[in-house]
C-alpha cells in the first residue's frame, strides 16, 4: 500500500493492488443498476407514435417525454460532484435508485400525460446520478493497472443498454400495452434496490461541503438551456429553428458563461458545485474533448440510421431495432476486451484505430442509397461501433486516472455533463442538415449531407487520439500536466 497526496485533501489512501470481494460486489451492484437506468433512457423513443393514440396527444406534446427526461438529466448531472461529496456511498445508491423505483412505479400506473411526465422526470433524477455514482466508486475501489479492464465492463451499460432499448419496446409493444415497458423493468430496479440495501457499504469519507445555492440554480437555464435549444433545433424539421429554440441558446450560453465563472471564483473561498480545476490535468482535458467528438457522431448514427431504415427502406420499428441490435451488442461485449487490451498498450493505440475506423464508416454511411443491401448497412454499424468501443474505455479511463481523488466525484460528473450536451448538439446539428437537405432534394441526399457533416466532425477525434497517452494516478508530486 502507498499513500496519494491532493494538494486539497491531505493525504489519502490509495486503493490496494487487489480488488475485495466487497468491492467487486459493490461495482457489480452499481454496474446492473446502470444497466437498468440507460437501458430505460432510450427505451421510450419507439413508443412515442402509441402514446400519441393512447394518451389523445400530438407530436410536440408527446415529444416533451423524451425532452423532459433529458433536460433533468442536463440539469441534475452537474450537481453530482457535490452530491457525491457530501453523502455517503450508500445514502447516493439509495437515493438513485430509490427515485429510479419510484418514477418506473409511477409511469406503469400512469392515468394521463401530465402524471407520466412527472414519472419521467423523477426517474430521470435517479438516472443522472447513477453513472458519475459507478465512476468515482471504480475510481476508488479499483487500482491503475486493472481500471482499464473494470472501465471496460463500463461501456456495457453504456452502449449495449441504448441499443437494446428500441428492440426491447418494440418486442414489448408488439404484445402488450405501453404500460409493460415499465412493468417489465421495475422488478429489476427493485432488485438492484435491494442487493444494494444489503451488500453495499460506504466508499471513501463523505465530506462537510456548502452548497452554492446561486450555482444549483444557474444549472436551470445554463444546462438545461442549451440542451433544450439544441433539441428543439434538431426536432425542428425543415421548418428551421423557431425563436423560442434560439432563445433558449442564447440564454444558455450566457448562464454557462456565469456559471463557469462562478466556480472558478469559488475554488479560490469555497467548494465550488463542479470543480473545473480537472482541466488542469492535460489528458483529462484532450479525453473529455475526444468524447464530446465520439459522442456527436455516436448520438448522430443512434437518430439518422433509424431515419434512413424507416424512411428511405421502409422497415418497421422492431425490424430496425433488430437490425442495430448487432453494433450495440459488438460495441459493449469488446468493451472488456479493450479494457485489458488498454491496460497492457495504454490508450494510444487503440484511440488512433478506433477514430480511423469511425472516420472510413462514417464517410460510407454517407454513400448509402435506397437500394444498398440492409446487410450492408449492419456491417458499417457494427463496424462504427467497434471504433467508438476503442475510443470511449481509453478515454474515459485516460482522463479519469490522473485526477486526485477530491476531483473524482467532479471529474466524472464533467464527463457525463459533456456528453448530454455533445449528444444534443450532434442530434441537432445532424438532424437539422438531415431535414433542410431533404427538403430541397430528397431523403438520400439529406441522409448523405448530414453523414458526410459526421464524417467532418470524426476527422478531429483523429487528431485528439494522436495526442493520447499513458497517465499514472494521482501521486505524491503530481500536479497538472
Amino acid at each position: 500500500m502507498s499513500t496519494e497526496v491532493s494538494p486539497n485533501a491531505g493525504t489519502r489512501t490509495a486503493v490496494p493492488e487487489k480488488m475485495s470481494r466487497e468491492s467487486v460486489t459493490i461495482i457489480s451492484t452499481l454496474l446492473v443498476a446502470t444497466f437498468v437506468v440507460i437501458l430505460n433512457e432510450t427505451i421510450m423513443n419507439v413508443a412515442l407514435q402509441r402514446l400519441m393514440v393512447d394518451l389523445r396527444v400530438d407530436a410536440p406534446t408527446v415529444q416533451w417525454l423524451s425532452t423532459g427526461f433529458m433536460l433533468t438529466m442536463a440539469v441534475v448531472i452537474p450537481t453530482t460532484g457535490f452530491i457525491l461529496q457530501s453523502l455517503s456511498t450508500r445514502a447516493v445508491f439509495m437515493l438513485a435508485m430509490g427515485l429510479f423505483a419510484g418514477g418506473t412505479a409511477l409511469a406503469a400506473v400512469a392515468p394521463g400525460f401530465e402524471v407520466l411526465l412527472l414519472a419521467r422526470i423523477v426517474q430521470a433524477g435517479g438516472t443522472a446520478i447513477m453513472l458519475p455514482l459507478l465512476m468515482t466508486t471504480i475510481l476508488t475501489l479499483v487500482p491503475l493497472a486493472k481500471r482499464g479492464a473494470v472501465m471496460g465492463n463500463v461501456s456495457i451499460a453504456i452502449s449495449v443498454a441504448p441499443a437494446m432499448g428500441p428492440t426491447v419496446s418494440g418486442l414489448i409493444l408488439e404484445h402488450f400495452t405501453w404500460r409493460f415497458m415499465f412493468v417489465f423493468v421495475l422488478p429489476v430496479a427493485l432488485a438492484a434496490l435491494a442487493i444494494g440495501a444489503k451488500f453495499l457499504t460506504n466508499v471513501g469519507e463523505a465530506e462537510k461541503t456548502k452548497l452554492d445555492f446561486l450555482s444549483v440554480l444557474l444549472t436551470v437555464p445554463a444546462f438545461g438551456g442549451l440542451v433544450y435549444g439544441l433539441s428543439q433545433i434538431g426536432g425542428g424539421g425543415q421548418a428551421g429553428p423557431g425563436a423560442a429554440a434560439i432563445a433558449a441558446l442564447v440564454i444558455g450560453v450566457a448562464a454557462l458563461a456565469v456559471f463557469v465563472l462562478r466556480q472558478v471564483r469559488l475554488q479560490k473561498s469555497a467548494a465550488p458545485l463542479l470543480d473545473l480545476r480537472a482541466f488542469n490535468f492535460r489528458m483529462f482535458t484532450v479525453s473529455v474533448l475526444l468524447m464530446v467528438v465520439a459522442m456527436m457522431a455516436l448520438f448522430g448514427g443512434v437518430i439518422l440510421l433509424p431515419l434512413y431504415l424507416q424512411e428511405v427502406r421502409g422497415l418497421g420499428s422492431l425490424e430496425t431495432g433488430l437490425a442495430l441490435l448487432p453494433g450495440g451488442l459488438a460495441m459493449g461485449l469488446l468493451g472488456p476486451v479493450i479494457g485489458r487490451a488498454f491496460d497492457k498498450v495504454g490508450p494510444f493505440p487503440l484511440t488512433v484505430t478506433g477514430s480511423i475506423l469511425m472516420v472510413v464508416t462514417l464517410w460510407q454511411f454517407s454513400m448509402l442509397d435506397a437500394g444498398t443491401a440492409v446487410w450492408w448497412i449492419i456491417t458499417l454499424h457494427v463496424g462504427l461501433s467497434f471504433g467508438l468501443a476503442l475510443l470511449f474505455t481509453p478515454a474515459f479511463t485516460t482522463g479519469l486516472n490522473p485526477l486526485p481523488p477530491h476531483l473524482y466525484s467532479h471529474g466524472s460528473a464533467i464527463m457525463s455533463t459533456t456528453q448530454q450536451v455533445a449528444g444534443a448538439a450532434g442530434t441537432a446539428l445532424l438532424v437539422s442538415i438531415f431535414a433542410v437537405v431533404s427538403a430541397a432534394s430528397g431523403l438520400v441526399a439529406g441522409m448523405s449531407a448530414a453523414f458526410l457533416t459526421a464524417t467532418v466532425i470524426a476527422l478531429a477525434a483523429v487528431v485528439l487520439s494522436a495526442m493520447m497517452r499513458r497517465t499514472e494516478g494521482a501521486g505524491p508530486g503530481h500536479g497538472a500536466h
